[in-house]
């Protein structure tokens, strides 16, 4: 498994000792600066694996609270909510190379709970078109999410279905990714700190798939993430199990 935190909870130094992986969220609120990329993978661990939140212009409309913290883009009509449109097109081109020298190996797409349903088709048509290096996932949030055999539909299109495998049934994907936000009410709780049947559930539900990304995104995602992944490194030599 592919354990790590979405951003840096620690000093790079830490994490990178640490752990297998990090997703930049930095990627999300403003275009990459190349400069950073490059060095970024220059630092990092020999095996350390990089993948990136994608620019929200292309999946956050216009009037979006998210903007408040992005510096030199001001979303137009035609951006946001993943539509195939000349505008999300050519902001994905430029994103794609601006993040190149970070070389990472998965392009994460998180759409708002404001996105409809009926915009489902428009989404599966913009993947259809985009092209690049590493694997495409999707968090959708709010009733797209609920759509029935949206895995499939997704892995049609070489499109990874990103869910909670502590809320969620295990998608039928190309490439598993989990993005964990914590338990409780709604669709996420970052207070939540993980308990340690919580990380036995979740070793145990996903422990037969290729190399699966188990990425924390909570307050405690550093501590939650190197406690997992020494359960994991421990179930070579032992198979406990959640109580009852």
């Amino acid at each position: 498994m592919i354990v790590g935190t979405c951003g840096f909870p620690r000093s790079r130094r830490e994490v990178y000792r640490s752990l297998d992986a990090v997703e930049l969220q930095e990627t999300f609120y403003n275009l990459p600066n190349e400069r950073r990329m490059g060095e970024l993978a220059k630092e990092a661990p020999e095996g350390f694996a990089f993948t990136v939140k994608v620019f929200q212009g292309i999946t956050h409309p216009a009037g979006s609270p998210t903007y408040k913290r992005t510096r030199g883009f001001k979303p137009g009509e035609g951006h946001g909510l993943l539509r195939p449109t000349r505008e999300n097109l050519e902001l994905w081109d430029l994103f794609r190379r601006l993040v190149a020298p970070l070389r990472p190996k998965v392009y994460v797409f998180q759409t708002p709970p404001s996105m409809r349903a009926d915009l489902l088709r428009d989404a599966l048509e913009f993947f259809r078109t985009i092209r690049g290096e590493g694997a495409f996932v999707w968090e959708p949030r709010g009733e797209v999410a609920a759509v029935r055999d949206l895995d499939a539909m997704l892995a049609d299109v070489g499109v990874s279905l990103v869910v909670d495998p502590l809320r969620r049934e295990v998608p039928r994907s190309p490439v598993h990714y989990f993005r964990l936000h914590g338990l409780g009410k709604g669709e996420v709780n970052y207070k939540y700190k993980y308990t340690d049947n919580d990380l036995i559930k979740l070793r145990n539900s996903i422990k037969d798939l290729k190399n699966p990304y188990v990425m924390f995104n909570n307050i405690y995602m550093f501590d939650d993430a190197v406690r997992f992944k020494k359960l994991v490194s421990e179930s070579f030599y032992s198979d406990p199990r959640p109580s009852v």
